[in-house]
């Protein structure tokens, strides 16, 4: 039977859906977020990461809420585009703005695909939302189901820290998110990744990208930790 935690059942029901309709930015609003909060937008991102890969790639996003960074990928030229999300309010908004993307009802404890499926997954504000006593078995997934690369935009803190949610406790962390995946399968190597400075407070996000070592890969920067 496939796993509900605590924090999914939030996210499922009227939590998720509020946070969802609160939050109906379209893809240039989010982009003009993303610079106000650092100084650098979510597009100039995403091509510091991806944007040398093959847009013919399969790419999914495990938590594709109401599909904006699908949307951006898609208007960077990826054309083979999926996402899992598990609030159904969020599914049917997605399905309505978005085209020739796939978006689909999963979660990241049971991600519907089979092994290896996509050459890259990713999570955006996903990973925060899991108990720490169950990310592993979270990234397992994410790993199961990622032939090259594991993509990820995530808060950051050096160690697991907690994070009251309106009140509400056990539903957001932040944590060095890179190096669980690193500590917890050995043959991913971390190819990019960095860390975003609020430009009004001292919280830090990061980005980062993995990939399996078995595989060629398809950047050529020689970057790291």
């Amino acid at each position: 039977m496939p796993r509900v935690t605590e924090q999914m059942k939030e996210w499922m029901g009227s939590l998720g859906t509020e946070y969802t309709k609160r939050s109906p930015l379209n893809p240039d609003e989010e982009d003009e977020n993303c610079k106000k909060r650092y100084g650098i937008t979510q597009m100039e991102l995403n091509n510091l990461f991806i944007g040398r890969l093959d847009p013919a790639i399969k790419i999914l996003e495990v938590g594709s809420n109401i599909g904006n960074q699908l949307l951006l990928l898609q208007r960077m030229g990826f054309k083979n585009l999926y996402g899992i999300e598990i609030n159904d309010y969020a599914i049917e908004f997605s399905k309505s703005r978005t085209k020739n993307i796939e978006i689909i009802q999963g979660s990241i404890f049971d991600i519907p695909f089979k092994d290896e499926s996509f050459d890259l997954v990713f999570t955006a504000g996903v990973l925060i939302h899991i108990a720490p006593s169950d990310i592993k078995m979270a990234m397992q997934e994410v790993y199961r189901c990622a032939r090259e690369y594991i993509w990820a935009y995530e808060y950051y803190a050096k160690e697991y820290t907690e994070i009251v949610y309106r009140t509400k406790k056990k539903l957001l962390w932040k944590a060095d998110f890179p190096k669980l995946y690193l500590d917890f399968f050995r043959d991913l190597e971390l190819v990019k990744e960095k860390q975003l400075q609020y430009l009004d407070d001292e919280n830090t996000d990061i980005m980062f990208l993995l990939k399996r070592r078995f595989t060629g890969g398809n950047l050529n920067e020689n970057t790291g930790r």
